[in-house]
């Protein structure tokens, strides 16, 4: 190993970073990078959730009740949120109390200063978090060609089977203002789809699915990450 070689070999070792045997011209270093918040937290300590609005697969207003199921999305994904805020984060939940919102448009609603201020006034929170939620149960049952064996003759056949399935499609748009100004801090659409075997299974099941997949950037709205990343390293 040349002298460039060993230098970031014990250089990796110190800051304990994995680095295999180099090959060809260039060393593969595996560490672990830090991804900024999304928000700047700096001087603010709290948050108001706002009720985040239910909307359909047309983008307009609907129910929070999934059809034929118990489920309430916006109830279930306030707890969710609530939950992760207290545990990854530092800020304090502030409650927000009943809000009537003066339009349901969200591109309007996000760029009413006046309203997103009002309502920090209100709360005396230095955020405030607002958004929409569309989750979308969909029947993905179909037929599919698979071979068939014949027991009587030993010959392989081509048949139709029916497979049922269950798509759970989650669209989250959240957004982030300043409780003092009513400035729009934060602005992004999270979408994630879980296909599942079997016609009739649970949307709470699926929804947390999506939920999970998605976790990591919501977190990373309000915290500092780090992610695994490979790097090579060139060589003299």
């Amino acid at each position: 190993m040349n002298r460039s070689a060993l230098t970031l070999a014990m250089a990796c070792g110190l800051a304990g970073l994995s680095l295999p045997a180099p090959a060809g011209a260039g060393v593969e270093v595996r560490l672990q990078l830090p991804v900024r918040a999304k928000v700047d937290l700096t001087g603010r300590h709290t948050v108001a959730i706002t009720p985040f609005l239910v909307v359909g697969r047309e983008g307009a207003e609907g129910g929070e009740r999934i059809r034929g199921s118990a489920l309430d999305v916006q109830k279930e994904f306030e707890r969710y949120l609530t939950k992760l805020i207290r545990r990854e984060t530092d800020l304090k939940l502030v409650d927000s109390g009943p809000i009537d919102f003066p339009t349901f448009d969200l591109e309007l609603l996000s760029s009413n200063k006046d309203f997103w201020r009002a309502l920090g006034e209100k709360t005396q929170a230095d955020l405030v978090l607002a958004g929409s939620l569309d989750f979308d149960v969909q029947d993905k049952s179909g037929y599919r060609t698979e071979e068939y064996v014949s027991p009587f003759d030993g010959r392989t056949y081509y048949r139709q089977v029916l497979v049922e399935q269950t798509g759970f499609d989650y669209d989250i748009v959240l957004m982030v203002f300043d409780g003092k100004t009513g400035e729009r801090l934060f602005f992004d659409n999270f979408k994630d789809f879980k296909q599942f075997e079997g016609e009739h299974t649970d949307p709470l099941q699926g929804m947390f699915e999506n939920l999970a997949s998605l976790e990591d950037r919501i977190v990373n709205v309000f915290t500092q990450k780090t992610v695994d990343a490979t790097r090579i390293l060139l060589t003299d």
